[in-house]
């Protein structure tokens, strides 16, 4: 991951590590935080250097207030105050005034007291305040418990401990991943005018240009390190590489050249010096490396969504309120097919509550709709808290994502039928063509595949074993899923008046089962 590199942070650094996901970025910043050990080489610093190191995600404990758990920030404080007490105590008890060891103690006792003065004890609850507004956190948001906040909020939680920390040197792990607008410009400002040094990491290219005055890469086991912010560091790094890249072709045509004069000369008598002159020429030259660059990337394509009304989202008088808190009132919205909409405004304006209400996840009042053959992706705010910590990755998708079998299947008509593919639904695992519908049945495998083609309905029995007793007019489950397939071809042929649908049912004029080897491959 990293190969034999070095680079010093200095006192008032503004540093962002930049490089591709799996780089090495975290792993840097864990190794500074010592966290981590490097398979080689040592990292150097002040043993009273303080650090504060920020992880992209956290295991939290509960119990406490904000208020509690911030003022674990100040747990050196609050010892410092302790030993004063003690102290006090032990000078209390002592009777020898003349001795050196009785002096001693006081001027310990006056240090400690003047190092408490000086730190603020007195201040501790106004910085706790004026750091989680900073952050978004409203005043009675602090006697909360923490655990009343999603994953995103606590994480702010841990931000706020560090900054009230105030470390030597901040390590912030994307720092802004939870934070809105107003909380990122008020941490700029924060970074910016802090004393320390600051090490980050964060795909906020703006966020980057507002902290950042040096940028170091991390490319293929190799740091490059720009004294500049991000935007201006991607400049210079096209520039060095256009740079290299014409110096190596220069040298590269330069030594052909060279190598094709030694071998036409070769073995000319007249010329024997010249070559040897060449020769040594080649020998001493230092050659240019081109930096190997780091192309690798990932292709996703996604598959069209099925063609939805020209209205995707309508709402009238939506009004919702949180006890008397009154959050949205006589809300009119519509969202049209094609648009990109954002929903920005302050914390506690209403926006993840507008998109709760979309989802049909909490109550409100006046009317909402969602627009005919709208399929909806939703990414919550506290969506890592819905993840179980015990799945991989792969299964993790595996759970939500149509079987292999039935993406095969599509892929497979998908393949065949060209005229098809705006009609896919991969998530139903569904296709159609205007006078052909295709669906897969599934309970975790494909066990029936469903087409209904001119009026004629087949089913073709896909389990390894059918079985000769198994009947599948007695099978409820199997039934209802028909009853919905037929029901979406019902809508289907609705919108262009087709006359298979009568009286909102599906006409058909035969109905065949059929078994695996007839099933068209």
């Amino acid at each position: 991951m990293l190969d034999s590199v070095s680079f010093l942070i200095n006192k008032k650094d503004r540093i962002g590590l930049t490089g591709r996901n799996g780089a090495g970025k975290s792993t840097t910043l864990k190794m500074l935080a010592g966290i981590q050990t490097p398979s080689e080489g040592n990292i150097s610093m002040a043993s009273e250097v303080r650090i504060g190191y920020l992880p992209q995600t956290k295991v939290y404990t509960d119990g406490n207030t904000v208020r509690e758990e911030a003022k674990k920030a100040f747990a050196d404080l609050f010892a410092l105050k302790d030993e004063v007490m003690r102290l006090n105590m032990e000078l209390a008890k002592r009777e020898d005034y003349e001795s050196d060891a009785y002096l001693k103690l006081l001027d310990k006792i006056h240090d400690k007291t003047e190092l408490l003065s000086i730190r603020g004890e007195s201040s501790v609850d106004k910085e706790i305040e004026v750091i989680l507004k900073g952050l978004g956190f409203k005043p009675e948001d602090l006697e909360r418990n923490c655990e009343e906040f999603s994953g995103g909020w606590r994480m702010r939680i841990e931000l706020a401990k560090i900054l009230l920390a105030r470390p030597d040197i901040f390590l912030l792990d994307e720092p802004t991943n939870h934070l809105d607008i107003e909380s990122i410009t008020w941490l700029e400002s924060f970074l910016q005018s802090y004393p320390g040094a600051v090490v980050l990491v964060s795909h906020d290219r703006a966020f980057l240009d507002n902290v950042t005055t040096r940028t170091i890469e991390i490319s293929l086991g190799k740091v490059y390190d720009y004294k500049v912010p991000y935007s201006r560091f991607e400049e210079l790094r096209k520039e060095r590489l256009e740079q290299q890249m014409r110096a190596w072709q220069n040298q590269q045509k330069q030594i052909k050249d060279t190598e094709d004069f030694i071998e036409r000369f070769r073995y000319k008598a007249t010329k024997s010096v010249q070559v040897q002159s060449r020769i040594k020429q080649l020998e001493k030259l230092e050659r240019i490396e081109v930096e190997e660059e780091d192309a690798s990337h990932i292709t996703v394509r996604f598959q069209p969504a099925v063609r939805s009304g020209e209205i995707v989202v309508t709402g009238r008088s939506l009004s919702k309120a949180y006890g008397e808190h009154l959050v949205l009132a006589n809300i009119d919205l519509d969202i049209k097919r094609g648009e990109k909409v954002a929903f920005v405004g302050k914390n506690g304006e209403g926006k993840s509550t507008l998109v709760k209400m979309i989802m049909n996840e909490i109550s409100y009042e006046g009317e909402l709709k969602i627009g005919h053959h709208v399929n909806i992706g939703y990414f919550a705010q506290n969506q890592a808290d819905l993840l179980d910590p015990e799945m991989t990755v792969l299964d993790t998708v595996d759970r939500v994502a149509p079987d292999m079998d039935g993406r095969s299947l599509l892929k497979l008509i998908q393949g065949q039928q060209e005229q098809w593919r705006p009609y896919i639904d991969m998530e139903h695992a569904t296709c159609y063509s205007d006078d052909n519908y295709w669906a897969a049945l599934t309970d975790g495998k494909i066990k029936y595949i469903w087409n209904f083609h001119n009026g004629s309905e087949q089913l073709f029995d896909l389990r390894e074993d059918p079985g000769e007793t198994h009947n599948l007019s007695e099978d409820a489950a199997y039934q209802n899923k028909l009853s919905e397939l037929r029901k979406m071809m019902v809508e289907h042929l609705s919108e262009r008046g087709d006359s298979f649908v009568k009286d909102g049912k599906l006409m058909t004029l035969d109905t065949t089962l059929l078994y695996s080897p007839n099933f068209p491959k």
